[in-house]
C-alpha cells in the first residue's frame, strides 16, 4: 500500500475539495459507491492508480466499518493528515446522513404502498448490477495478482458458490478464503 502520493497524481486542492468530492461520491452511491468512487477517483479525478484503488480497497475492506468509509479516511489522511481524513469522513457522511432521515420520515409515512416496495426492490436490482460490473472491470487485475489468474478465478468462482448458491454465511466465507488466499499470496512472496 503506498501511503503517499505519488509525485505525478493530481491531488485534492484543498480540505473544502476533499469534502465536496465525497460528498459528491456519496450522493451518488445508492446500495454503494464502489462502482462510483472507483470511477471517480482513478478514471476521473486520477488521485490513485488503478492498482492503489485495489490495494487501498483492500485494505479497508478487512478494516472494522463500512469499506467505502474506511477508504475515504485512508485517502484523506494520504492527502491532508487526520485533517484530511477527518474532511472526507464528513463528506461522506454529513449531507447522506440528512437526507436518510429524511427518506426515513417519509418512508414510514408512505411505507403501506405498493409503487414505494416496487421502487426499492427495483434500487436493490439496480445496485447488485453496479457492485457485479464493477467487480467484472477490477478483475482484470486478476493477472498481475501473485497467485495467477487461473487460481484467483477458482477463489472467485468458489466464494460465489458457497454464499450465492449454498448460502453459507458471508463471514465464515471470508475467512475461511481469505485466509487460504492471504496464506498462499504470502508464501508466494516469501520465495
Amino acid at each position: 500500500m503506498n501511503s503517499s502520493p505519488a509525485p505525478d497524481h493530481p491531488q485534492p486542492a484543498s480540505l473544502t475539495d476533499l469534502f465536496v468530492s465525497f460528498t459528491l461520491l456519496a450522493l451518488q452511491g445508492f446500495g454503494g459507491v464502489l462502482a462510483v468512487v472507483q470511477r471517480e477517483l482513478v478514471e476521473r479525478k486520477r488521485w490513485m492508480t488503478q492498482e492503489e484503488f485495489v490495494e487501498e480497497w483492500a485494505v479497508a475492506q478487512v478494516m472494522p466499518g463500512p469499506n467505502v468509509v474506511n477508504l475515504a479516511l485512508m485517502i484523506g489522511g494520504r492527502y491532508f493528515g487526520l485533517p484530511g481524513a477527518l474532511a472526507a469522513l464528513a463528506g461522506m457522511l454529513a449531507v447522506p446522513l440528512v437526507i436518510v432521515l429524511m427518506l426515513g420520515l417519509l418512508h414510514a409515512h408512505y411505507a403501506s404502498y405498493p409503487g414505494v416496495a416496487g421502487a426499492l426492490r427495483g434500487m436493490a436490482a439496480v445496485s447488485a448490477g453496479l457492485i457485479a460490473a464493477t467487480g467484472l472491470k477490477l478483475a482484470s487485475l486478476l493477472k498481475f495478482h501473485p497467485l495467477g489468474l487461473p487460481l484467483s478465478l477458482f477463489l472467485c468462482v468458489l466464494g460465489f458458490i458457497l454464499i450465492a448458491l449454498l448460502r453459507v454465511p458471508l463471514l465464515p466465507v471470508l475467512l475461511g478464503l481469505g485466509g487460504i488466499a492471504c496464506g498462499l499470496t504470502y508464501r508466494k512472496l516469501a520465495r
